[in-house]
């Protein structure tokens, strides 16, 4: 005899004395009382005795109801026992799962209304667009798989910023965005170089001096990795001196400093520039260290430059510095011919 029912007999016990109530009519009361516990409802109960695969649950029912370990939490860590997922004495929503058995005994589950919930969950964060943050638990030759609210989602290698999907990533917290929610097929692709692209292209403006790495090079310039993103170094944006041969003026895997020139938030995309950091036209070809030990200070120069130019002010000297002898413009941002988007398709 479970607990609820214990405790409704107890009862009985006083009323019936007062009532002349006998035994026979409690056992007639309780066989002919109908128990509406239909599969798939969502009852109250209350967890009240560890198995060794599983828990007594109270349900209120003619019999007890049974929840496997299996079934008693969505998430469960590596080693975890079913003591470590419910609390005994603790009130909780159950899912009923099976038709009663031959004893009256009903199936429970946990898991299954946390996993809905999961799902209302990531349905909503992919309305909104929201960057969210997941665990990643493991990894294979593709990428790696994350936690999210819960449920798997695959994180591809070539959407990781900056990372490699090695053990060293298990463990680790990324930002990620969706890529594909489809609950039907239980599917979840997500993206960690759009989120951390998304996040820092928010803070970077047209004129800013970033760091970065060669990552490529092409025949038309450089692909730089800044931050997670990869920007073009257009080879006419290197030097304001004609670049025969670009292996000589740029490699892979070197550090490089440059200004971004422009930028697409839409696509994070970003357009990049080292030939506005140069002291003196060429020197990207004669000591690039040098253009990039003397970065800051030539941005600041610059910078101060379009300001005063922008307020109708003209700065005698810096100009023969910074323009390119061809151009009608003081800024070298205006010697881009090409668009953006040609610049970065």
């Amino acid at each position: 005899m479970k607990l609820s029912t214990t405790v409704a007999f107890v009862a009985f016990i006083a009323s019936a004395q007062a009532f002349n109530f006998s035994y026979d009519d409690f056992k007639d009361a309780v066989l002919n009382t109908s128990y509406s516990f239909e599969r798939d409802a969502i009852v109250k109960g209350v967890c009240v005795q560890y198995e060794p695969k599983g828990v007594i649950v109270d349900i209120g029912a003619k019999a007890s109801a049974y929840l496997p370990e299996a079934e008693a939490a969505l998430i469960q860590p590596l080693g975890s026992e079913v003591a470590d997922l419910v609390n005994l004495n603790e009130e909780l929503e159950f899912q009923i799962i099976s038709e009663e058995d031959e004893n009256g005994q009903l199936l429970v589950s946990i898991r299954r209304i946390q996993y809905r919930s999961a799902w209302d969950t990531i349905l909503e964060l992919q309305s909104n667009d929201a960057i969210l943050e997941a665990e990643v638990v493991s990894v294979n030759r593709g990428g790696a798989i994350c936690l999210v609210e819960g449920l798997r989602a695959f994180l591809p290698g070539s959407h990781l910023a900056g990372k490699m999907a090695t053990d060293d990533l298990i463990g680790q917290v990324l930002p990620l965005k969706f890529l594909e929610v489809n609950q039907e097929n239980n599917k979840l692709v997500v993206s960690n170089r759009k989120a951390v692209v998304e996040t820092q292209m928010a803070d970077l403006s047209r004129g800013d001096l970033v760091e970065g790495t060669v990552q490529a090079l092409k025949p038309y310039g450089a692909f730089i990795e800044v931050g997670g993103m990869s920007g073009l170094l257009h080879i006419s944006q290197i030097s304001y001196d004609r670049i025969e041969d670009l292996e000589q003026v740029l490699q892979p895997g070197m550090a490089v400093k440059c200004m971004i020139i422009d930028h697409d938030k839409v696509n994070g995309r970003i357009a990049l520039s080292t030939k506005t950091l140069e002291p003196n036209p060429g020197d990207m070809l004669k000591n690039s260290q040098l253009v990039f030990d003397m970065a800051e200070a030539s941005a600041e120069k610059y910078h101060t430059k379009m300001e005063e130019e922008r307020l109708g002010d003209s700065l005698d000297g810096l100009g023969d510095d910074l323009s390119d002898s061809d151009s009608k413009s003081s800024d070298p941002l205006a010697d881009v011919s090409d668009s953006l988007d040609s610049l970065l398709s």
